[in-house]
């Protein structure tokens, strides 16, 4: 009977983790559908800001700014986005694989800026240098936090600490999938010319001016586009992974039912058997 009540036990455990499972499933899920909708609604943001700079290009022949100085590389970063917990699949793994594996491949020095606790976490323990940290950004990503991280990106470029800055992130591309991309941010690559077109734009003030505002804010963007990325990332990866979990509990449940029930019909019998024989022998 000892056996039976292990058994007993072990199904009430495991209904308790499905339940538990299932609810973070549920909760993954609502949290998708917001960042999700935030991430395609910042997109055409993103692609408009990159046609106007464009045009400004095309009418700005000679374009100098400190953020599009190319450098020789002797010192980069790695901007490495995280999540800052944990129960999410592969997905902190998947970033800091594709992270640890562009950092070993270069012939430079390669510093680590992170962004979340389990990136920051694990190269801490690999004992690789961690320049800055931002942590518990939370669930709703806002445009400050954005522009924070990015000042210093910029600052840090711009007093030449770093003569190349590399941004690891996971991009989203469904529910189901997400895509671990090395991306970088700076220096800036210098932004294409549109299309021709018999459309002549007047810009007030000078071209050259106008550049110069709007490649800060792009730099800002591009940060925000990358947190919502990862964001929703994290919470597809999750849903994906309590969904598994719940449905490998359900097929435990039903193997430990079936160990149950053979071991109960088992202990049954052996009682009848006893019963018939302490009958036998009374004869």
């Amino acid at each position: 009977m000892a056996g039976i009540r292990d058994i007993k036990r072990r199904i009430r455990s495991v209904k308790n983790t499905q339940q538990i499972t299932k609810a973070m499933k549920m909760v993954a899920a609502a949290k998708l559908r917001k960042a999700q909708e935030r991430v395609i609604h910042a997109r055409p943001y993103k692609k408009k800001l990159q046609e106007v700079l464009g045009r400004l290009a095309q009418a700005s022949a000679e374009i100098e700014h400190p953020l599009l100085k190319v450098r020789e590389p002797n010192k980069v970063a790695y901007v490495v986005v995280t999540a800052d917990r944990g129960l999410c699949g592969g997905y902190n793994a998947n970033i800091i694989r594709k992270a640890a594996t562009d950092i070993a491949a270069q012939q430079v020095q390669a510093d680590l800026i992170a962004i979340g606790k389990k990136g920051r976490d694990f190269f801490k323990r690999k004992e690789q240098v961690i320049v800055q940290e931002f942590i518990n950004l939370g669930e709703d990503i806002i445009m400050v936090q954005s522009r924070e991280i990015a000042r210093y990106l910029m600052d840090i470029y711009k007093n030449c600490e770093y003569d190349e800055v590399y941004l690891v992130y996971t991009e989203f591309i469904t529910a189901m999938r997400q895509k671990p991309v090395v991306t970088k941010l700076l220096p800036l690559e210098q932004p294409e010319e549109a299309e021709a077109d018999e459309t002549e734009y007047l810009f007030e003030p000078e071209a050259e001016e106008v550049l110069a505002t709007l490649l800060p804010r792009y730099v800002e963007n591009q940060i925000y586009q990358v947190l919502l990325e990862a964001k929703a990332s994290e919470h597809g990866a999750r849903m994906t992974a309590m969904g598994s979990a719940t449905d490998n509990a359900a097929e435990m449940i039903a193997k430990l039912t079936l160990t149950y029930n053979r071991v109960r019909q088992a202990a049954i019998t052996r009682e009848i058997s006893e019963i018939v024989g302490g009958a036998e022998a009374l004869k």
